[in-house]
């Protein structure tokens, strides 16, 4: 006698499995979703709060950077007592200083003078002065003088003066000397310190070696 006992064939239209298999489907997808906006947001706090890309628009900066660069922006580097220094390379809002509208207002110029400093232009040798010292420029474009404008600034406190490594081909603080500010930028307009190239691949380097 056959004591075995057929199970009943599953309704492969049974729609039990599909509706645990959509469960699950859903289940994952709001698990991708979460993690795409997470990704998202931790983004956005990276570049709001600790570095951000920015693409060098002119060839002010050559040929330390390079239009179409793109460097990297430490925004930490001046948010915890530090302050910019002779030598940075410097990406700041120009709005009030540079320009008088909004717009673009973002610039990337080198730190030449902090608040204290006496900057001149320029001594017989037809150097930069910073407190009466000459300033050793090995960053400059090949064949620029170090400036064709004279000029003979206090950096007040609180503020910089700015210049281009590309003097002939830099609009920078000795084009605003009528201007509030006198050419000088304030330090809490700094957006951060760029600290290296990462685009294009052939150009990657850090900046550290560049300051002068």
């Amino acid at each position: 006698m056959d004591t075995e006992v057929p199970l009943p064939e599953r309704d492969r239209t049974d729609p039990a499995p599909r509706q645990d298999e959509r469960s699950r489907f859903g289940v994952r997808t709001q698990r991708y979703a979460l993690l795409v906006v997470a990704f998202a947001a931790l983004i956005a706090a990276v570049n709001t709060f600790v570095a951000q890309p920015f693409e060098i628009p002119s060839g002010s900066m050559e040929n330390t950077l390079r239009s179409g660069d793109r460097v990297l922006v430490d925004k930490l580097a001046y948010r915890f007592g530090g302050a910019p220094a002779r030598g940075d390379v410097v990406v700041f809002d120009g709005e009030g200083s540079f320009v008088q509208e909004s717009g673009r207002t973002d610039y990337i110029k080198r730190v030449i003078g902090v608040g204290g400093d006496r900057v001149t232009c320029c001594d017989r040798q037809g150097r930069i002065t910073v407190n009466g010292r000459p300033l050793d420029e090995t960053y400059l474009y090949p064949g620029d003088t170090p400036s064709r404008v004279a000029f003979d600034i206090e950096v007040p406190e609180g503020r910089l003066w700015v210049m281009g490594d590309h003097r002939a081909d830099s609009r920078d603080s000795r084009d605003h000397l009528g201007d509030p500010g006198g050419g000088t930028v304030p330090v809490d307009k700094v957006i951060g310190r760029a600290e290296a190239t990462f685009w294009p691949l052939g150009r990657r380097r850090s900046l550290d070696g560049a300051r002068g």
